[in-house]
């Protein structure tokens, strides 16, 4: 039978898990300002609006990519009879 937690002991564990999220935080945090250091964006005079729009671009991108990476793997997981011609025939563009 299962013990029955405490409320002292789901403390505990909500405490942890909120210091394993800050840490998360923070090692992403790092990261994206290695990358910015690194490109020399961080040096440069850009508005807080401008660096959200810009992050919300490269999501985006991100984001279409994975779309189509998922789409691109969906196909070429189904059975050869199932599809038109080969891939040679019919390379994909993208």
């Amino acid at each position: 039978m299962a013990s029955k937690s405490t409320a002292l002991d789901l403390d505990t564990q909500i405490q942890a898990l909120m210091e394993r999220k800050r840490l998360l935080i923070v090692k992403s945090a790092e990261r994206f300002a290695r990358a910015a250091t690194k490109s020399g964006v961080a040096e440069m005079e850009i508005t807080d609006t401008q660096i959200d729009a810009l992050f919300n671009e490269i999501a985006a991108r991100f984001r279409r990519q994975t779309k189509e990476t998922s789409l691109t793997t969906s196909e070429t997981s189904q059975p050869a009879d199932h599809r038109s011609g080969t891939a040679k025939e019919h390379p994909h563009v993208g």
